[in-house]
């Protein structure tokens, strides 16, 4: 007779139903909710505050690097769009349109669209091509070189199966744009912000990423060379979870970006564009949620503890609450990756249990919990998010403040380790088309979403193996992995067309 599986807060679980696991996980944590515009969402607090960390501990990156921030207009005219034509072509399906400029209210009574515009204009899914348009204005001579901006934004890409985080028709991100005056210099700038990304994904958010280039026929519309990093979630797919784009004179023909060399010619920039998005945030949560809700990596947590003071009675409830403020002050004073600690003192009137699991669904790194008999013995009652949520840890209140950020780290560490054993444990190098077919097949047809994970296969090359494969099991090439220096890459057969290939490539099911 088998044991009946404990309790959990998350109703289904992962390896019941993994799409709605997933759901439930964004609804218990207060994160997201769809919005009455479909498509489209609701980040509630929690769910920003995460965004804004990102974006805080991004941005300084970014500034490191020598980039700058500036805004450019939501909407594109149709006339820029078109100008480069595998662009346009890869972005026509998801493009929402503006075609007339205001309300009218007709005979009927009824609201009707008013005056048609002159030219449509396109809500921006991307923004090269006007961004492009004002860096043609700025670029005159070398001197004016290189231009190196960013942007925090929206943008609009009509999704027709919306997930919160994952795809929304509107979403948040930043994308980089510069211009350099060689080649060499743009094609550098493509991989040093590739490498901003992966050590933010890593460092940040715990999550181990595989970096390379993608095949030809997963290029972003319009550039040369699309550098990417990809990661596994929990459900063994990929997401790709930041691009770097080499658009080459491309898109600075298109939009007339020209500067006079240092030898006295014309000659066109060399353009890079870059960029992450709010997706990111679905990233972190299926990688690292379980069944009791979010688990937070405490670099990007809006709160890294939350103190929980228990008050059964009420003539201990000001010493409690007195030792609660007094730790909290403590812990407020420490730095923690380069700004203060975020610290929560739950002083609701709520009952202890419910309280507790609230922070647990929420992903708080660390719950401490103080009451009066935590006052006699001198110790406050700790808890990991990274741990079975039973588990406790009696420290003395003197020294917990001490110990907090060799906590976090140590929380910190721990999901990165934890993610990486999970996807080195689901990556196979396979060298037959059978076992590949095999691996990527569902072995239960009542979760078809369940296989193997990632391949390193061989490769001859050819869109049509690309596509076959694609059609045959909805796997794709994530990335062409970069060369790494101790260890050439390893020439072999493509084991679908029995051609020479040069080198191993990612596969997997992606988002």
């Amino acid at each position: 007779m088998s044991t009946p599986a404990a309790k959990t807060a998350i109703t289904p679980r992962r390896d019941e139903d993994f799409p709605e696991w997933y759901q439930q996980v964004v609804r218990a944590a207060e994160m997201a909710e769809p919005s009455d515009v479909r498509g489209c969402m609701v980040i509630r607090p929690w769910g920003y505050g995460i965004w804004e960390n990102m974006q805080r501990q991004l941005d300084a990156m970014f500034k490191a690097t020598g980039h700058r921030n500036a805004y450019f207009p939501l909407f594109i005219p149709l006339s820029y769009f078109a100008r480069e034509a595998a662009h346009v072509e890869g972005f026509a399906k998801e493009c929402a349109v503006v075609t007339h400029s205001r309300l009218e209210v007709n005979a009927e009574g009824k609201m009707v669209p008013g005056s048609p515009l002159s030219e449509p204009l396109v809500v921006r899914p991307t923004s090269e091509t006007i961004i492009g348009a004002s860096y043609a204005k700025w670029v005159q001579s070398y001197r004016d070189l290189p231009v190196l901006i960013n942007q925090w934004a929206n943008v609009v890409r009509w999704e027709m199966r919306p997930r919160v985080f994952l795809r929304t028709t509107e979403f948040l991100w930043q994308e980089g744009h510069t211009v350099h005056e060689t080649e060499a210099e743009a094609r550098a700038e493509t991989r040093q912000m590739l490498d901003v990304y992966e050590e933010f994904v890593r460092d940040h958010l715990a999550i181990p990423v595989f970096s390379g280039e993608k095949s030809e026929s997963e290029r972003f519309p319009g550039a040369v060379q699309t550098l990417c990093i990809e990661a596994m979630v929990q459900d063994r797919k990929a997401i790709q979870a930041g691009t770097s784009h080499f658009l080459g004179q491309n898109f600075s023909r298109a939009s007339g970006i020209q500067f006079q060399s240092r030898a006295g010619t014309q000659e066109f920039g060399w353009t890079t564009s870059w960029g992450m998005s709010t997706r990111l945030i679905g990233t972190v949560i299926m990688a690292h949620a379980d069944d009791d809700g979010l688990v937070l990596p405490p670099r990007i947590a809006p709160i890294h503890i939350v103190i929980l003071p228990i008050t059964p009675k009420e003539e201990t409830r000001t010493r409690v609450l007195e030792a609660a403020a007094k730790l909290a002050g403590e812990l407020r004073a420490l730095m923690y990756f380069g700004a203060p600690l975020d610290v929560e003192i739950d002083q609701r009137e709520l009952g202890g249990g419910l309280k507790n699991w609230e922070w647990i669904k929420k992903g708080v790194p660390l719950r401490v919990e103080l009451g009066p008999r935590d006052l006699e013995s001198g110790n406050v009652a700790v808890s990991r998010r990274d741990q079975p949520v039973k588990a406790k840890e009696f420290v003395p209140a003197a020294e917990f403040a001490g110990r907090a950020v060799e906590l976090l780290d140590s929380i910190q560490q721990n999901l990165f380790e934890r993610a990486k054993q999970f996807r080195d444990a689901h990556t196979r190098t396979i060298d037959t088309k059978e076992e590949f077919y095999d691996f990527f097949t569902p072995k239960n047809p009542a979760k078809p979403e369940i296989h193997g994970g990632f391949v390193r296969a061989h490769w001859n090359g050819s869109r049509e193996v690309e596509e076959q494969i694609k059609s045959d099991l909805k796997v794709t090439i994530r990335c062409i992995p970069f060369d790494d220096p101790a260890t050439p890459p390893e020439a072999g057969i493509c084991p679908f067309s029995g051609e020479a290939s040069p080198r191993r490539v990612v596969w997997a099911k992606a988002y």
